[in-house]
């Protein structure tokens, strides 16, 4: 498995992905960072809402949790929420809900 052409559909994957309050994909916002993939096919990342009280990261987080599962290739996934408000338990609600 190339790891990095896995990243590089990773990341044409979130590009699809919209924040409905800009209008602007969440990779030019820069909301995902520290992309790890290992040879394995499992992925591990940051989410970094907008801002500490984004009112969208739960619907965010599950579009970008969808948009990344359905790249070919990938495995499983850890997400990390940072810099949120409720950054610990919303990252615990998406390991539980993606079953990591």
């Amino acid at each position: 498995m190339d790891r990095d052409q896995l990243q590089k559909d990773v990341i044409k994957r979130l590009q699809s992905v919209i924040d409905p309050e800009t209008g602007v994909d969440i990779v030019r916002m820069r909301l995902i960072q520290d992309i790890t993939i290992d040879d394995e096919g499992n992925i591990c990342y940051v989410f970094k809402p907008s801002s500490p009280l984004c009112p969208i990261a739960v619907p965010l987080a599950l579009s970008i949790m969808r948009a990344i599962s359905e790249v070919p290739g990938i495995m499983r996934q850890k997400i990390e929420v940072k810099e949120y408000s409720q950054a610990e338990a919303l990252t615990e609600l998406l390991q539980n809900l993606f079953k990591i």
